[in-house]
């Protein structure tokens, strides 16, 4: 019974009649017999194949590789002739498992790849270069011949884990954890050496301006001492120039003064008392003057 095979665009149909080739092309379409009719279908879209590897870097520990390769099927003829990619029909099933061998002979290159690579590596850079251990993954995959002999194209490596042994790990943490705590004693011993700095210079800057006022209330002090004396002195020139002219002048007419500026004041004056003392000089001084 004849029976009508359409193909899809993703994929590159080969045709054999008994064993030899008839026909084939990308998304083929065609009837067949299928009692003598092989027809063969091999993928062109990009899939994706994870790996998981693990590795001895140059110190001699053990790290482990998670990632992602992404490739197509650049060569459906080169693979077809490899593996066996043969399909049922009427459901497209393969045949045999020889599709999933890209996928694992893919992983077997990666580890290949990585094993170049982590072996040149010490493990604190194996696990801190994951950007450009995954570019030279990638590097080494393109540039063997084994992927073009599989007619297989890498489009891209990703790594999405890089990890050493748990125990290692553990061991990385905790150095690390111990160089933080370092770094947050050293930014606190910082700020409080900072802050007596800062302390320091207010203090040093409170006391220059206490010497400033002290130094200022000195030159005050000094030149109020000043002031007082040249008044001082001012006022003692002018009772000197004021009772200069007295001094010559007879004692009676100085009493006689007296007594008529005591006359001259005397609504002013509450109470005056003459004692007998003084009424005895102004007679002594009156014979003398006789």
């Amino acid at each position: 019974m004849v029976r009508y095979y359409k193909g899809d665009p993703s994929e590159y149909v080969i045709e054999f009649v008994r064993g030899k080739k008839v026909r084939e092309g990308r998304g083929a379409s065609f009837f067949y017999w299928p009692s003598r009719t092989s027809i063969v279908s091999v993928p062109l879209n990009s899939a994706d194949a994870d790996f998981i590897v693990t590795e001895v870097t140059a110190d001699f520990q053990v790290v482990a590789l998670q990632g992602q390769v992404t490739f197509r099927i650049s060569d459906p003829v080169k693979s077809a002739t490899l593996l066996n990619f043969e399909i049922v029909p009427p459901t497209k099933a393969y045949r045999s498992k020889d599709p999933a061998k890209v996928a694992s002979r893919l992983a077997n290159l990666i580890q290949e790849a990585a094993r170049g690579e982590i072996q040149g590596l010490s493990l604190e850079d194996a696990v801190r270069r994951g950007a450009e251990l995954s570019a030279a993954l990638e590097a080494r995959m393109r540039e063997g011949k084994e992927l073009e002999a599989l007619g297989v194209s890498i489009l891209k490596v990703f790594l999405t884990m890089i990890r050493p042994t748990p125990e290692v790990s553990k061991a990385l943490e905790a150095d690390y954890r111990e160089q933080l705590l370092k770094r947050a004693d050293h930014a606190i011993y910082d700020r409080r050496a900072s802050a007596v700095e800062q302390e320091r210079k207010i203090r040093e800057n409170e006391l220059s301006t206490d010497i400033t006022l002290e130094h200022e209330r000195e030159r005050l002090v000094e030149l109020k001492a000043a002031n007082l004396q040249k008044e001082s002195e001012a006022e003692a020139k002018a009772l000197e120039a004021k009772l200069g002219p007295y001094r010559t002048m007879d004692p009676h007419v100085l009493i006689a003064w007296g007594l008529k500026s005591l006359g001259e004041n005397a609504a002013k004056i509450g109470n005056l008392t003459l004692t007998p003392d003084l009424i005895t000089e102004l007679l002594r001084t009156n014979r003398k003057a006789g």
